[in-house]
């Protein structure tokens, strides 16, 4: 093979060209100064080995050089470019080392956006970013329009929702659910904006493991609780009046907003009252029992007052573009139930009663869901939903011999849309009971708590 030039220097010693070789020949002051390392310049586009090197890669089917790289990889590289005698199995000696070199970089850089995103994002991915993605801002507004505000949305969506959108076509709806869900999920970072792909028990056992959990305030309870209201999933509260509902929801209001070593969620409330019955003085009550100002503690609970069930789902639209904005760690509704007692009447209008319940629950998942996936990439994401449900009497022939008999409202339209049931009771004075009537992963158990003016505290023997 044909000696190799390089920047005017043949080849034709034997043995490996060394640095203080090269320094010591009559090349060094042209050459060495042009080599990076460590405490070398970077290597300038205009020089005749920088032109070499990217003739040399070019032959054969490299990446171009980038001159940046001034890494100890990337100055043996270069070492084993400048060899004595240059075979096929030294260049390619070098042309490896700067391909693992180039490798490095990107992986450094996917790894940087990655712990970018981790600290920059705080919420679901607002519906803008799909226009990173190719889809047209005038397509983004429609979505928009259409109370679609997040990618996670977007991508829950069924496609038959998406086409009844005025000015999306069929074309527009496949590119959009393109851009928004990935065919192939790539660990540990997708492609895409939403993974939807399969992942591994290993990797879901992983992330279950950081789950957030919200202290109720009561060591008993917390304690069939497994640690508190687990966020990424709905958990229900029925009871009778009066079985302290909803001074369990003005508890985790305050609570929610401590830090996570004590069992806090590091994160803001947000509440929807269908009854009327949120009291901003509570939370001013029981932030004093843990530490907290008041004015923070009220300034970090978004409040909305429902009045019909429409609205109450017109509400979660909302609540999902004001989590695009900020962290929010608790969402509570209380009661989930209540409109749709006076909203609808009668046998009648009992089935359309459950489709419009039905909905407005998947709602409530999915914006849980749009949330969880960020947990995925760190536990400070995740978002507890809590919703609270009334109870009706059940008369039957039981009645007669069992006593009165209460039930929890909504049939098993609410049954199934509740991860954990949690049954609440009244006990002698301020004392109450909570059950956990169903759980994919609490044993039914039962603990005592008390109410009082701090909120919900373990009882006072």
């Amino acid at each position: 093979m044909s000696p190799l030039k390089i920047d005017g220097l043949h080849k034709s010693l034997n043995g490996p060209l060394l640095m203080g070789q090269i320094a010591g020949s009559q090349f060094g002051p042209r050459l060495y100064d042009k080599l990076p390392g460590q405490a070398s310049p970077p290597l300038s586009k205009k020089c005749k080995l920088w032109r070499s090197l990217k003739r040399l890669l070019k032959l054969h089917n490299f990446p171009p050089p980038i001159p940046t790289l001034c890494t100890t990889t990337t100055h043996f590289c270069f070492l084993s470019l400048l060899r004595l005698s240059l075979s096929e199995k030294s260049i390619f000696v070098g042309l490896n080392h700067y391909q693992s070199a180039m490798e490095q970089q990107r992986n450094q850089k996917v790894i940087q956006e990655h712990q970018e995103l981790e600290e920059a994002q705080h919420g679901p991915f607002p519906i803008e970013q799909l226009q990173e993605s190719g889809i047209a801002s005038i397509d983004v507004k429609k979505l928009k329009d259409a109370g679609l505000c997040t990618v996670e949305s977007v991508a829950y969506s069924p496609r038959k929702d998406l086409l009844q959108i005025k000015g999306i076509s069929d074309a527009k709806v496949d590119k959009i659910i393109e851009a928004g869900m990935p065919s192939v999920p790539i660990y540990p970072f997708s492609s895409k904006l939403v993974p939807l792909g399969f992942t591994s028990a290993s990797q879901l056992h992983a992330q279950r493991l950081e789950i957030i959990q919200i202290t109720s305030g009561s060591r008993e309870l917390d304690k069939i609780l497994e640690g508190g209201i687990e966020t990424g999933s709905i958990t229900e509260i029925y009871g009778e009046f009066r079985s302290g509902k909803t001074q369990l929801c003005h508890t985790l209001c305050v609570t929610c907003q401590l830090p996570l070593d004590q069992g806090g969620g590091e994160g803001k409330a947000m509440y929807i009252d269908a009854e009327g019955t949120f009291r901003p003085q509570r939370l001013i009550q029981i932030a004093d029992r843990f530490g907290l100002n008041g004015a923070d503690v009220l300034e970090n609970v978004a409040y909305a007052r429902a009045y019909n069930t429409d609205h109450q789902s017109r509400l979660l639209l909302e609540a999902a573009s004001m989590m695009v904005e900020t962290r929010f760690a608790l969402m509570i509704v209380d009661s989930a139930t209540a409109l749709y007692r006076t909203d609808f009447s009668g046998r009648g209008e009992l089935s359309a009663r459950q489709m419009h319940l039905a909905k407005f629950l998947r709602s409530l998942q999915k914006l849980a869901d749009e949330v969880e996936i960020l947990a995925a990439l760190s536990p400070k994401f995740g978002i507890a939903v809590v919703i609270t449900n009334q109870v009706v009497a059940q008369v039957d022939g039981s009645a007669i011999f069992a006593g009165p008999q209460i039930k929890p409202i909504g049939g098993n339209i609410m049954a199934h849309a509740s991860t954990t049931r949690l049954a609440l009771r009244k006990g002698r004075g301020e004392e109450r009971v909570c059950k956990v009537i169903s759980s994919p992963c609490l044993a039914e158990a039962e603990a005592r708590f008390q109410i009082s003016g701090e909120g919900v505290t373990d009882v006072k023997d």
